[in-house]
């Protein structure tokens, strides 16, 4: 795992002083070595943090026995192996052991459709010195990120966008659609980014960058469409053996690996796996909070104790005030997600004791594991009860009375229900949208300022979930829901929360459930041997059956969740309020005053639970601090 950056020179004069300046600003992603290398048309840096082949043979850039392929790497390929072998069957010879060598021979000898050999996790640059061309491109589901800007005649690129601050020349204006993103959604979708002319490459895709001129691609997408209906002991026996293989092929590696366990199924049953694969017990980390509602460490525990980990616990007690400022310094545009703050920790416990830590990510947008699929199934089957005019007619106006009646408006009871009663009222796509944005549409023009209003001009964030619903081909609105998570959700909330907390502390995290081979074999299940009759992960939870308790399997899903609402109102009451209400100069330049003290207000009286939005306000001002006025 590491850091990229750079730069074409065909304009542009930068120099070796600025690619050291940049991958010193994403050096935690890399501490071990760094290495730069400029040509009168190309610069490339690269910040390593050494997990295949410590030697100094793996240092990059790295270059080719001939000298015209040279690469800045960042991330793992797992199959690289098996790639190496087929490669040396084709007569190409290898200087060292790393998969970043299997890459450029993978190059060398199939061109840009390497991509198709390719296995892993990662994000690259290849400057290709006979066509004058750089080839740059991001894994499948977007696990390492990949920032760009393009001017007409030159490209810049980097891991994180603190990268291409460095230079003077890109210009930084705020985008106003991706600060309602923002708020939507608690991170900015691909490939926009906080600023309106650098973008992220989205995952699956990769740009050919030739001749001053900019071509960007997809090279790959999973397909819904064909569903094998098979009896689903068959799927679960091709499952297991999948998820075995790919939990295998991330155990390999030169330094220290081990497990983040949550006590939930996911993470659980990789642990598990973990333990059947190797004699030595795992090292596993957990996370709790001394606020039982969110502990998970008994579960984990239940866990560690079944398999003989080498079990390490951290309970997030009066640390995140102390600490809040640090971690989202590590986030370059905003982002909002809560569980940022124990993936900060648990990531930090693992560093302690390993380099390298697998985990359950993916499990949830796969298998229909989240509340959410449940909700949103329970809304639908509300949806085709009633005739369609009671839904686009009544339902709005029954609505409209709780929001204005404030016995109604003020209870749990009243919120959901006026909540499911707008749902009524639009199809089940932008039905999705409604019940999982993090800001309602109501909240969000009760805060918005004139300017901010003209600006946008009517645009909403519901397009981007809209867009990808509208492209998934999959056979029911499950399916298509679990593609609109993949594309958006996914990459955009989950993977960038575990990457950059991950490497804030140097620490490699790996995923056997979003290996792509995973994703399309998932893709071919029915829906209904993923979310069966209410019962999440069924086909996930099958697999695991034999290696985990009941208890583990079928107990109440927690999530990686924070106790937001007693946080404002205590552990983080008094940055919050000074960022909200009274140094906010980013929030005011969107938002009007007087309605965040109004949230503020309610809040604290327990008027309204309005930790979420606050929690985004107080994301947003912070990152403003740290990257606008700093």
């Amino acid at each position: 795992m590491c850091g990229i950056a750079g730069f074409s020179r065909f304009n542009f004069s930068g120099d070796t002083e600025l690619l050291v300046q940049m991958g010193n600003t994403i050096a935690h992603r890399g501490p071990d070595a760094h290495g730069e290398y400029l040509t009168d048309t190309v610069g490339l840096c690269h910040r390593r943090l050494s997990i295949i082949d410590l030697s100094e043979a793996g240092k990059q850039p790295m270059h080719s026995a001939d000298g015209q392929v040279s690469i800045v790497f960042n991330g793992e390929i797992y199959n690289y192996q098996a790639v190496r072998a087929e490669l040396i069957n084709k007569g190409h010879e290898f200087a060292n052991q790393t998969d970043t060598a299997v890459i450029i021979a993978a190059y060398k000898e199939y061109g840009e459709d390497c991509l198709a050999h390719l296995n892993g996790m990662f994000a690259f640059a290849i400057w290709d010195e006979a066509k004058q061309k750089l080839f740059i491109a991001r894994d499948r589901l977007g696990k390492k990120p990949l920032y760009y800007y393009f001017d007409g005649t030159d490209i810049f690129f980097a891991s994180e966008l603190k990268a291409l601050k460095q230079i003077s020349q890109i210009p930084t204006e705020i985008r106003t659609d991706a600060v309602y993103d923002f708020f939507a959604y608690q991170y900015i979708p691909d490939p926009k980014t906080i600023y309106k002319n650098i973008y992220k490459l989205e995952p699956g895709h990769c740009i050919s960058f030739q001749q001053g001129k900019l071509d960007k691609r997809q090279y790959w997408d999973v397909s819904f469409a064909n569903t094998d209906n098979v009896d689903i002991k068959q799927h679960e026996q091709a499952l297991i053996k999948t998820v075995t293989e790919c939990t295998k092929t991330r155990m390999v590696a030169d330094v220290p690996l081990g497990a983040f366990l949550s006590g939930g199924v996911d993470s659980s049953g990789i642990v598990a796996l973990m333990s059947k694969l190797d004699t030595k017990p795992v090292t596993t980390c957990s996370i709790g909070f001394d606020v039982k509602a969110f502990n998970e460490t008994e579960f984990a525990q239940v866990v560690a104790d079944k398999y003989q980990a080498d079990h390490h616990e951290f309970i997030v007690h009066q640390n995140v005030k102390d600490n809040l400022a640090k971690i989202v310094r590590y986030f370059d545009e905003p982002f909002a997600d809560p569980s940022l703050v124990p993936t900060y920790f648990v990531s930090e416990l693992a560093r302690q004791q390993v380099t390298v830590a697998v985990a359950g990510d993916g499990g949830d947008e796969i298998f229909a594991g989240y509340e959410k699929y449940a909700v949103d199934a329970q809304e639908n089957k509300i949806r085709d009860a009633f005739p369609s005019w009671f839904n686009k007619k009544i339902a709005p106006s029954l609505a409209k009375i709780i929001s204005v009646t404030p016995v109604l408006n003020t209870s749990t009871v009243g919120r959901k229900a006026c909540s499911l009663l707008n749902t009524l009222a639009v199809d089940p796509a932008m039905g999705f949208y409604y019940s999982n944005a993090f800001i309602t549409d109501k909240t969000w023009l009760s805060l918005v300022n004139e300017q901010t209003s003209q600006e946008l001009a009517g645009y909403h964030p519901s397009k981007i979930t809209l867009d990808k619903y509208s492209k998934a081909d999959g056979p029911d609105h499950l399916a298509k829901v679990l593609y609109t998570d993949l594309k958006t959700f996914l990459p955009g909330g989950i993977l960038v929360k575990a990457d950059r907390m991950s490497m804030a502390n140097s620490l490699e995290v790996r995923a056997p459930l979003l290996d792509y081979t995973v994703v399309e074999q998932a893709a071919k299940i029915p829906s209904e041997y993923k979310f069966n009759q209410g019962d999440k992960k069924h086909i996930l939870k099958n697999i695991f059956k034999p290696l985990l308790p009941d208890e583990i399997l079928y107990r109440k899903k927690m999530g990686f969740s924070v106790p937001l609402a007693d946080w404002f109102r205590g552990e983080i009451k008094h940055i919050a309020e000074d960022k909200l209400l009274t140094n906010n100069a980013g929030l005011v330049k969107y938002f009007k005053a007087d309605a965040i003290k109004k949230l503020w207000d309610e809040h604290q009286a327990a008027k309204h639970d309005h930790g979420a939005v606050l929690w985004s306000l107080l994301m947003f001002q912070m990152w403003w601090d740290e990257y606008v006025t700093a």
